[in-house]
C-alpha cells in the first residue's frame, strides 16, 4: 500500500544529514529539532500552538483529558472510522456515543447529530477520514449550540484545507478546540517511528495539554495535573522536519495519482463507486477507498491480490459491532450506512511513489476482474 523507501531514497542525503546530526547531539528527549518542527508546523497549519508527543492515539486521549470532562459524559464518534478515538473515551470513563457517516465521503454526517445528542453530551470528535475533511461549518454550528468541546482527529488529513461558506479557508485540524494528528510512517507526513501532535488556537489548551504531555507538570517535580508521559523524540523530530518541507509535493504526487484513478475507473460506474469530493474540503488521499457493488469487495480484494497489488479494507467492522466495545457505547440513531461501507469499502494502492506503470497496471487489472 505503501512505497516507504522509495520515499526515502528521494530525500535520503538530507534525512542522513538530519538524523546523524540528532543523534550526535546527545540531546534524545526535547532536543532542538523538536521545538523546531513545532514551530515549522504551526507555520504550516495556522495553528497557533503546536504540542507534539508520542503518537496519534495518545493525542486523542490527553486531548480528552484537556477537556475536563467527567466520567460518564458522553462523547460522539463517527460509527466508520479507527478504534483509536473510540478506544481513548472509553479508557477515560466517558461514553462514546456512535452516529452515521455519509456515504459519499465516509466522514461524521451532520444530518445524524442531533439525535444522538442527549443532557450528557459534552463533546465530539469529528474525524477527517482518509484524506478529507468533514462538514466542519456545520459542527461547529450544532457544537457551539449544544455547548460542545470539539476536538479533531487529523491523523490522516494533515494539508486539507475546508472553505466555509464567507469565503474563509482553514486547515484540518485547527478548526476545533483541539486537533490531533498522528505521525505514523504511513501517514501523508509520517516518520520512522511513532509519533503525533495536538495543536489548538487557545492558550490556556495550549498549556494544560502540554503539562498533560510532561506527567503534569510546569516544573520538574512540581505535578499540577494528573498528566502521562508522552514526547516526540528528537530523532523523528528530525526525520519530520525533513519531511514536512516536502509535504506539499508529497500531497500533489498523491493527488496525480488519485486523478489518473478517477479517470480510469470511471467507466466501471456499474461496479464500483469512486470516492467524492466535496467542494467544502480539499482531498489529500491518505487513501483511495472504493465502494465494491453487489457483494464483491472480498473476491476483487483476492483478485488483487493474487496478482501482487495490495488492497486493503479499512474497515471492516463499524465501531458499534467490534467486540471490545458493543456493550460500552450508546447508538446515537441509524448506522446502516457505517454498516454498508465496511461490506464495501476497498483501498487501493495510494502513495507518493506511484508511478503511471504501476497504476496502468493496477487499473488495467481491475476492468480485467470486472469486464
Amino acid at each position: 500500500m505503501v512505497d516507504l523507501t522509495g520515499q526515502y531514497a528521494s530525500v535520503g542525503k538530507e534525512m542522513d544529514d538530519a538524523v546523524l546530526q540528532a543523534v550526535r547531539s546527545g540531546q534524545y528527549i526535547n532536543g532542538p529539532e523538536v521545538q523546531a518542527f513545532a514551530k515549522a508546523l504551526s507555520d504550516y497549519t495556522g495553528a497557533s500552538y503546536v504540542i507534539p508527543c508520542g503518537n496519534g492515539t495518545d493525542a486523542l486521549q490527553m486531548a480528552l483529558m484537556a477537556s475536563d470532562l467527567k466520567p460518564g459524559d458522553e462523547v460522539i464518534v463517527p460509527a466508520f472510522t479507527y478504534a483509536a478515538a473510540v478506544e481513548t473515551v472509553v479508557l477515560l470513563g466517558l461514553t462514546p456515543v456512535v452516529t452515521d457517516v455519509e456515504a459519499e465521503t465516509c466522514n461524521m454526517d451532520v444530518n445524524k447529530i442531533n439525535e444522538a445528542i442527549s443532557s450528557k453530551t459534552k463533546a465530539i470528535i469529528p474525524v477527517h477520514l482518509f484524506g478529507q475533511v468533514a462538514d466542519m461549518e456545520n459542527i461547529l454550528k450544532i457544537s457551539s449550540e449544544n455547548k460542545l468541546f470539539v476536538i479533531e482527529d487529523n491523523a490522516q488529513s494533515i494539508g486539507a484545507e475546508y472553505f466555509f461558506s464567507n469565503e474563509t479557508k482553514k486547515q484540518a485540524g485547527t478548526m476545533g478546540d483541539i486537533g490531533t494528528l498522528s505521525f505514523f510512517p504511513t501517514k501523508n507526513l509520517g516518520c520512522y517511528g511513532d509519533g503525533g501532535a495536538m495543536m489548538t488556537n487557545h492558550e490556556d489548551l495550549a498549556k494544560r495539554l502540554t503539562m498533560i504531555s510532561r506527567h503534569g507538570q510546569v516544573t520538574k517535580y512540581h505535578h499540577h495535573l494528573i498528566g502521562c508521559n508522552s514526547r516526540l523524540d528528537t530523532v523523528q523530530a528530525a526525520v519530520l522536519l525533513v519531511k514536512l518541507k516536502y509535504l506539499d509535493r508529497f500531497t500533489d504526487s498523491r493527488k496525480n495519482a488519485a486523478v489518473f484513478y478517477h479517470e480510469h475507473l470511471q467507466e466501471l460506474s456499474e461496479f464500483i463507486i469512486l470516492p467524492s469530493e466535496k467542494t467544502y474540503s480539499s482531498h489529500v488521499y491518505n487513501q483511495f477507498t472504493i465502494r465494491v457493488k453487489d457483494g464483491r469487495r472480498d473476491e476483487l480484494q483476492s483478485y488483487l491480490k493474487e496478482r501482487k497489488i495490495p488492497a486493503t479494507v479499512y474497515y471492516p467492522l463499524p465501531m458499534h459491532r467490534q467486540a471490545a466495545f458493543r456493550n460500552i457505547v450508546r447508538t446515537g440513531g441509524d448506522l446502516s450506512v457505517s454498516e454498508e461501507l465496511c461490506d464495501s469499502v476497498l483501498s487501493l494502492p495510494m502513495h507518493t511513489e506511484l508511478d503511471y506503470e504501476q497504476l496502468e497496471y493496477i487499473v488495467e487489472q481491475i476492468k480485467l476482474f470486472f469486464n
